[in-house]
């Protein structure tokens, strides 16, 4: 009687264990030896599972992602050719386990604040949560400056159910569809180190004009003269001007001419592409 007892709390405690919510964090690398370091330390303490589709990076990367997760059965990582954000992130959410994920990119770290806002969410089983997805709040960094205004102060969608949530192809924005379109807010914000030095951002910026420009000419959209010389200046114009980037101060000039020249590239590019024609390629 003694032994059928043990068994049967063995089989409750497993049916338990199934039960709890588990968190898995999928991240994107590529050449992120600069980032990554901090971007698993910030979410050791919280994701029961770390899935990492590398796209073949030539640095350190996949070093220091062993030297940080030593067991490699919390810690999964994948090879993949990187083509498009939409492609990379389909795969790896393939490959995730947890019942939640939470999408991070390498340069990015989750705070001490939001990490326990997460566990107080997804980990407390007594709480019972109706949502199947979140709206995380971002707060950027340039050249190690906080920036509070000029569109640097956003929500995107990074914390869902896996099974609620399905990624949509795209070249580099995120693009998501919801079952049942319960979406909450969390309060607490992802620290954003995405602009760390004028060589990368100008490298940054010329990488996401042409990526963008390819999906315009997807879209089967048209460049103009116009477009070309009006679209980058209003660029400067809403993003220092209108929403008051400079409050930030002078220092985040060189940024936002950045996006303006993101913008050109856009629909120089755009040009060219309609003009010749080009079956692109990723």
């Amino acid at each position: 009687m003694a032994k059928l007892f043990r068994i049967y709390h063995r089989i409750v405690r497993c049916i338990i264990v199934t039960m709890k919510n588990t968190l898995s964090a999928l991240i994107l690398t590529q050449n992120s030896e600069e980032t990554i370091r901090a971007t698993l330390e910030s979410i050791k303490k919280i994701a029961d599972e770390v899935v990492i589709v590398d796209g073949y990076s030539k640095d350190k990367t996949i070093e220091i992602v062993h030297k940080v997760y030593k067991v490699n059965k919390v810690c999964k990582v994948y090879k993949k050719k990187f083509t498009e954000i939409g492609k990379q992130r389909q795969y790896g959410l393939k490959k995730c386990t947890g019942s939640w994920v939470l999408i991070l990119d390498s340069d990015e770290i989750i705070s001490s604040q939001l990490r326990e806002e997460i566990r107080l969410k997804i980990k407390n089983e007594k709480l019972k949560i109706e949502e199947n997805a979140f709206w995380v709040p971002f707060q950027s960094y340039y050249l190690g400056k906080l920036l509070e205004h000029g569109g640097e102060r956003y929500h995107q969608l990074r914390l869902f159910r896996r099974e609620a949530l399905k990624i949509l192809p795209s070249l580099i924005h995120n693009k998501f569809e919801i079952v049942n379109n319960k979406i909450g807010y969390l309060r607490k914000r992802i620290i954003h180190h995405s602009y760390r030095s004028l060589k990368q951002i100008f490298n940054k910026f010329t990488d996401y004009g042409i990526r963008m420009a390819k999906e315009k000419y997807y879209a089967k959209e048209k460049s103009s003269l116009k477009k070309i010389i009006f679209y980058p200046l209003h660029m400067f114009w809403a993003r220092f001007i209108k929403d008051k980037g400079y409050k930030d101060g002078m220092f985040r000039i060189p940024l936002d001419i950045g996006f303006m020249y993101m913008e050109w590239l856009i629909y120089i590019s755009l040009f060219i592409f309609n003009r010749k024609k080009l079956k692109i390629k990723n």
